[in-house]
């Protein structure tokens, strides 16, 4: 396992945003670009999240807020950085902002077969609540849908 990186996690600006387009080249097979990404972090009920390490991006999270409920659009973190906590750290800091506030659940939609990713959400709570058929494109694939609820609030299905 690689040593755990020095970093600080901060929110995004917009001079940021040609570092996360490109480390969402490397890690999406339909990436946003840099213009969304831009578009995305001057948003107001947005939370984008870099970390980095020398002022450079070593990974993001962002989704959106619509009224107390959260949607995770992406978590990455570029190659040269992972096995070193970054991506445990972005969703600490996330899951910490959105129980100081008022969210009722964090949801979002991780490919099937992305074990890593699926595992990660898991080790923070986060459970699996269904599958979205042929949700991705290029390859085709299904999407988990996993879900953290705060303030012990549960939906059955």
């Amino acid at each position: 396992m690689m040593p755990k990186a020095e970093y600080i996690i901060s929110g995004a600006e917009s001079v940021d945003s040609c570092s996360i387009a490109e480390i969402e080249k490397k890690c999406f097979s339909v990436p946003w670009s840099h213009k969304q990404i831009d578009d995305e972090i001057c948003r107001d009920n947005v939370i984008f999240l870099t970390a980095k390490t020398d002022s450079v991006v070593a990974g993001y999270i962002s989704g959106q807020m619509i009224l107390d409920e959260f949607y995770i659009s992406n978590l990455a973190v570029d190659e040269k950085f992972r096995n070193r906590h970054i991506g445990s750290s972005l969703i600490e800091e996330l899951i910490r902002i959105l129980s100081e506030g008022n969210c009722s659940f964090a949801t979002l939609e991780v490919r099937e077969s992305n074990e890593t990713a699926r595992r990660l959400y898991e080790k923070y709570g986060f459970k699996l609540q269904g599958i979205r058929r042929d949700f991705y494109s290029a390859p085709k694939e299904n999407a988990c849908i996993y879900t953290l609820y705060f303030n012990n609030e549960v939906i059955h299905n």
